[in-house]
């Protein structure tokens, strides 16, 4: 009788902990952000080459990551960065958060948008963002390096 009771007792225990660590793990689930799920749809990306258009694994484009990343967590948004740069709510760099768009002029016979980057974090004010590179492929950068700020044009915020 008494093993017989030990045995409801340690059932019980384990039923009543997986319960238990159920409900915790969908309680982190809720923790996270439009923004978050945002970010980690792209940096999934990371590493992945630059391919002009390209909206997979096998290669992708600074638009395409934005595109692809937003459209995970259906918002729809242009495929091409200076029609991005046209949606959402134009932000100084002091409101701007993860999640929210960076655009960029790289060409400088262009007065045209042609860059963008997706914010991943700001710590220290210092504002790091995915995007895509033809030399390096899908990496993250600062936007305190020079050539990201001398190219920085505005940032906006689409959620």
């Amino acid at each position: 009788m008494r093993k017989i009771l030990l045995i409801l007792s340690v059932i019980s225990l384990l039923i009543s902990s997986c319960s238990s660590s159920k409900n915790l793990s969908s309680h982190k689930k809720e923790k996270f952000s439009k923004a978050d799920k945002i970010v980690a749809n792209a940096v999934v990306f990371k590493g992945t080459k630059y391919k002009f258009g390209g909206t997979t694994k096998k290669g992708m484009d600074c638009s395409g990551i934005v595109f692809v990343a937003y459209k995970k967590e259906n918002i729809q948004l242009p495929r091409v960065s200076r029609d991005m740069a046209k949606k959402g709510n134009k932000i100084s760099l002091k409101q701007a958060k993860k999640g929210d768009l960076l655009f960029f002029r790289t060409n400088k016979s262009s007065k045209r948008i042609n860059h963008v980057g997706l914010i991943t974090s700001i710590k220290n004010k210092q504002i790091k963002f995915i995007h895509s590179t033809s030399s390096k492929g899908v990496i993250i950068s600062s936007l305190s390096q020079k050539y990201w700020k001398n190219a920085f044009v505005k940032a906006t915020r689409i959620l």
